[in-house]
């Protein structure tokens, strides 16, 4: 008889693992080690919908590869057409270097397709915690900065092989050099290029949020204008691994026109709120009043 205590007290705990812990307090509030159970839950749910994604990904890993390398080629191409003595390879070195490879591209690949599902259990963990104005803020930060990053990750995908075709038309022509590209330091490369024009496209966000919470102003913005567009074009130098000029501009740019919009928008809701360029004094008031 104990036995069978013990295993169905033994079966719940198994299974906590996948279920949210209880709130057992009338007002939601949990204590810490409910909220760290409830950490676990949430990790447990997004590492599982990660690794069943990276299997269902590598039933597909040819048609990824193919798409990952797809800039290499076009820039291949451009550049053996330009310069027909140019010789180019891309290898995978090592023995486990095609492992190694194939892992990583599954669970990029599977970091992308559940990004529903991880972002979905941050706000769930969050959520409770937040006040219907601040929940209305996030949600709005969400909608406007998700299509965003996507789209400067799009851009950065575009651009790519004209940044790389830049780099590669550099190597010396008529001494037998041969320009030898390892396949995953291209891959970790191309991510990086990716991420960065995705997360340079949030600058307007970024902003916006920031003149919601009154930390700045629009009439601020106008003032930091020519030296926030000179900073855009420092970051990208910095920023872009690849550092061709063309990469660099081809971020400096949208990101100079996202700021100047986002200056737009901020200057259109100070206009709404009665703050008006000539109104720092005001703005110190609401600052110190917490306004």
């Amino acid at each position: 008889m104990s036995s069978d205590t013990s295993r169905a007290e033994a079966k719940p705990r198994r299974s906590s693992w996948f279920r949210p812990p209880k709130k057992e307090s009338p007002d939601g509030s949990m204590s810490l080690g409910d909220h760290l159970r409830e950490i676990r839950y949430r990790v447990t749910i997004s590492a599982l919908a990660l690794v069943l994604a990276a299997i269902g990904c590598a039933f597909f890993y040819q048609p990824l590869v193919e798409f990952i390398m797809y800039p290499y080629l076009v820039a291949r191409d451009d550049v053996t057409a330009a310069n027909s003595e140019a010789m180019l390879q891309l290898a995978n070195t090592g023995v486990t270097g095609p492992f190694t490879l194939g892992v990583v591209i599954l669970i990029i690949c599977g970091l992308i397709i559940t990004i529903p599902v991880w972002l979905y259990q941050i706000w769930a963990f969050v959520a409770p915690g937040l006040l219907a104005k601040e929940k209305k803020y996030v949600m709005a930060f969400l909608g406007a900065g998700i299509p965003l990053f996507l789209l400067g990750c799009a851009m950065g995908y575009w651009i790519w092989p004209k940044g790389i075709a830049v780099m590669l038309s550099f190597t010396p022509t008529g001494l037998g050099v041969m320009n030898y590209q390892d396949m995953s330091e291209f891959v970790s490369l191309e991510l990086k290029v990716i991420l960065i024009f995705g997360a340079s496209f949030l600058l307007p966000v970024i902003v916006v949020a920031l003149n919601l919470f009154n930390v700045v102003r629009g009439y601020q913005l106008k003032k930091w204008r020519k030296g926030v567009f000179f900073a855009s074009f420092v970051l990208a130098a910095v920023a872009t691994p690849s550092t061709d000029p063309f990469t660099m501009l081809c971020m400096a740019i949208p990101v100079t026109l996202l700021f100047y919009i986002a200056e737009m928008i901020c200057r259109l809701l100070d206009r709404r709120k009665g703050i008006v360029e000539s109104d720092e004094a005001q703005f110190n008031i609401d600052v110190d009043d917490g306004k």
